[in-house]
């Protein structure tokens, strides 16, 4: 069980480092940072591969860590409202691959519902957070921020990370034992 507890917290390492540098693909730039949001695949990866907890945190911080690292995303009000949806994110992934059929099905359920469950989560962040800095959240701005400006995102995420969980049970490594 030790030996497992030491796997999680090495892969949700990797996890965070990969969401850190994942954005550099992007050139910083934030429109197609955006319309990517390559900082999720790590996250939602962690949360299926290691499970809720492992994923909660990683999605807490990693938004919050590459800010402070680099700046990119700002940290008020972009990083903090990212922090709130990449741990829901996270701990969703965990959360439904855990009580979901293990079918391809239900894979893929889990990945969409802990997205949108994210983009949720994200909405009413934001809402509080601009709220609290005296900006408008109105329900348009959340519209197109979660769902219309992502769409290529959205869809490159549902095609890549169910193979990349495939591929990863077929060497064995995704689940792993659930506690």
């Amino acid at each position: 069980m030790r030996n497992n507890r030491v796997l999680r917290l090495t892969l949700s390492a990797l996890f965070l480092a990969l969401g850190i540098l994942l954005p550099f693909l992007t050139g910083n730039n934030r429109q197609l940072g955006n319309i990517m949001s390559l900082m999720h695949i790590p996250v939602l990866l962690c949360g299926f591969v290691c499970g809720w907890k492992f994923g909660l945190a990683v999605g807490f911080v990693t938004p919050l860590l590459r800010s402070l690292i680099v700046g990119m995303p700002p940290m008020l009000p972009i990083a903090l409202g990212m922090a709130f949806e990449l741990a829901a994110y996270g701990a969703l992934a965990g959360l439904l691959y855990k009580e979901l059929p293990k079918t391809i099905t239900g894979l893929y359920l889990a990945l969409i519902l802990s997205m949108l469950g994210g983009r949720l989560v994200w909405g009413l962040a934001s809402y509080i957070i601009y709220s609290s800095m005296g900006n408008p959240f109105t329900l348009s701005m959340f519209w197109a921020a979660a769902f219309v400006t992502p769409i290529p995102g959205i869809l490159f995420h549902i095609a890549i990370i169910p193979p990349i969980l495939l591929a990863l049970k077929e060497y064995k490594m995704f689940p792993l034992t659930q506690q």
